[in-house]
C-alpha cells in the first residue's frame, strides 16, 4: 500500500495529523477532492493530500491513531481481491490437473 496513489481516510488523517473528523470536513469545504471506490470506499489521491499538507491551510491536531493489523489486511483485500481470486483459481486447477488425474 505505501506506493498506491490512493490513501484512505486514515492515511490521509494521520499525512495531515487531523482527526478522520476534520479531514471529513476539509472535503465538505472543497480543500479535498474525495474519490468513492466501488461506490462505498472513500480514497484520497496521495498527491493531493500532500499538496494539501504543504500548503500549510491545515492545522495539525494532537491525535493518535494507529492503522491497525486488520485494517491493513483489509485494505489489502480491498485493493487486490482480483489477483487473489485468480490465484485461487489457478491453485485448483493446479491440483485438479496433477492430483486427480485429469
Amino acid at each position: 500500500m505505501i506506493n498506491s496513489p490512493y490513501v484512505t481516510v486514515r492515511e490521509a488523517a494521520q499525512i495531515l495529523r487531523v482527526s478522520e473528523g476534520k479531514l471529513m470536513e476539509l472535503v465538505g469545504e472543497k480543500k479535498l477532492q474525495a474519490y468513492h471506490i466501488a461506490g462505498q470506499y472513500v480514497r484520497f489521491k496521495r498527491p493531493d493530500v500532500m499538496s494539501l499538507k504543504a500548503s500549510g491551510d491545515v492545522a495539525s491536531e494532537t491525535v493518535k491513531f494507529p492503522y491497525t493489523p486488520r485494517e491493513r489486511l483489509r485494505d489489502f483485500i480491498m485493493y487486490n481481491d482480483v489477483y487473489i481470486a485468480a490465484l485461487v483459481i489457478i491453485l485448483v486447477l493446479l491440483y485438479i490437473i496433477f492430483f486427480t488425474g485429469y
